[in-house]
């Protein structure tokens, strides 16, 4: 006998979005589609509920309501994807999940409930770690899946109903509980029959001829006399490759084989499916018992062997056989989109999308270390800390444009430098200026530039830049922090050096 496991997600889209902005947990909000010119309440949460509105609600009707009714539009096609996730996830507990639209979860628990010693303390685990992840959740277990959908969303007493308890189960139910269609629920309810033990027990060709085949088929499917199947999700198969070896490699020119190998048929399985990995680890098994591993990043989705190759090749050394390796192991633990890309048919300017820069990045990554690499993009600020920010990827574009048309150091100190100045008159341009024990006699000298602090972020004074040359040919950025003649002194600071 089979045993089957229902979960109803009464407010998932809800739940989710709550998990996504916490501010939401207790406001009243809801989702909503369009439907015919109007907006129709999709969903809702358990504070919407408790101010009157309902799911299929007009949104005007629901402002009248309650106007303080906060409305989210819905994506269509967003419930799947949330049932897809919540029963990848449930596979843990049970080899066979399949999505129950739009709001459930149907799990096959046959042979699995002893492993959580008995079926009572595997449901309240199962229960509990869905709430703890903000989702409200109703369970029941039964021998079919339709009494254990019906348990789950109308029972009143207890969730597990034991093998041959269907039909007793059943009685007190709504005619909603069989999951029959809405003109067959009508008719139920204008002739009276309000619940599933006021028409059980009626001849079957009477229910054929009045309500049609559906609340047979339905009726058996929860009493077990019709067999009902359901489609199991398929967990995703993960990015990774085995070799075991026939003896133990305690070289590098075997683990460099071994890395060969392994790479060729996962970056293949990659391109088949249009992927590239992000980040990869290599574990190496030892024959003690010990395991050696190492990891890459790439800067962009790859599926490149012989680039990946280079990058593991940078780590080798590091890599102890010991007595020797007997299993490989390569997974891609970051996976990411990498559609083939054109070409063109004439050599063009491919600036940041071109794949041989991002390779190049990623062995210097491997060699130096990917924190020692950075990539900046413009701010809209005129205060030079502010006008730049650090890139998070190769693929992030600038929300404004690089200022060209006023000098700009090469490079630009994180926090200027006090230094020494010369000057004939202190609102001129310097004739020297001294920085780390040493006098720089400037030769040329453009400027100033006035940047005028922004008041809303901080207080202080503004600041004239000169762009200097030495007599070396040097070029510096220097500033006057403040007027000449007020009441502090006039400091000068070194901010930045040309090329």
């Amino acid at each position: 006998m089979r045993r089957y496991l229902s979960i109803w997600f009464r407010y998932l889209l809800t739940d989710w979005q709550t998990i996504r902005r916490p501010d939401l947990a207790g406001k009243p909000f809801a989702f909503a589609v369009p439907e015919r010119g109007r907006k129709i309440i999709s969903a809702i949460n358990p504070a919407a509920e408790s101010e009157g509105v309902l799911t299929g609600m007009n949104v005007a009707d629901a402002k009248a309501i309650f106007p303080g009714l906060e409305i989210i539009d819905a994506k269509p096609g967003r419930e799947a994807k949330l049932l897809k996730g919540l029963g990848e996830w449930c596979i843990r507990y049970a080899p066979i999940v399949a999505a129950d639209q739009p709001y459930g979860l149907i799990l096959d628990i046959t042979g699995c409930a002893h492993l959580w010693a008995g079926e009572a303390a595997y449901l309240k685990e199962i229960v509990t770690r869905l709430e703890s992840k903000g989702y409200y959740a109703r369970a029941a277990i039964a021998d079919t899946i339709g009494t254990a959908w019906a348990i789950a969303r109308f029972g009143r007493t207890k969730p597990i109903i034991e093998s041959g308890a269907e039909a007793d189960a059943l009685l007190n139910l709504p005619p909603i509980a069989l999951r029959l269609e809405m003109p067959v629920l009508e008719r139920l309810h204008k002739l009276g029959l309000t619940t599933i033990q006021s028409f059980i027990g009626m001849p079957r060709q009477a229910l054929r001829r009045r309500f049609g085949e559906g609340l047979l088929q339905r009726l058996s499917q929860a009493l077990g006399q019709e067999v009902e199947y359901i489609q199991a999700i398929q967990p995703p198969e993960p990015f990774q490759e085995r070799l075991p070896c026939l003896e133990p490699i305690r070289t590098a020119a075997g683990i460099e084989v071994a890395i060969s190998r392994l790479l060729d048929p996962l970056c293949e399985r990659l391109q088949k499916e249009g992927k590239g990995l992000r980040k990869a680890v290599l574990k190496c098994f030892r024959v003690d018992g010990k395991m050696e591993q190492v990891c890459i990043g790439t800067s962009k989705a790859s599926n490149h062997a012989q680039h990946l190759y280079k990058l593991f090749e940078l780590h080798i050394s590091s890599i102890r056989p010991a007595f020797g390796i007997e299993l490989f192991l390569l997974e891609a633990t970051q996976v990411e989109d990498a559609p083939l890309t054109q070409e063109a048919l004439w050599a063009g300017k491919q600036g940041l999308k071109k794949q041989e820069l991002a390779e190049l990045l990623d062995r210097l990554a491997g060699k130096v270390g990917a924190n020692a690499i950075h990539r900046y993009l413009p701010a809209e600020h005129y205060w030079p800390e502010r006008s730049i920010k650090l890139a998070t990827s190769l693929e992030e574009r600038p929300a404004t444009k690089w200022i060209k048309d006023r000098p700009r150091p090469t490079l630009l100190l994180k926090q200027p430098v006090l230094i020494e100045v010369t000057a004939p008159v202190p609102d001129y341009p310097p004739m020297s200026f001294r920085y780390q024990d040493k006098v720089h006699y400037i030769e040329k000298s453009d400027g100033p530039e006035r940047i005028e602090r922004e008041w809303w972020a901080d207080k202080g004074e503004h600041r004239d830049y000169y762009q200097v040359e030495d007599k070396l040919g040097q070029r510096y950025w220097l500033f006057r922090l403040g007027h000449y003649g007020s009441d502090t002194p006039s400091q000068w600071f070194l901010h930045g050096f040309f090329a």
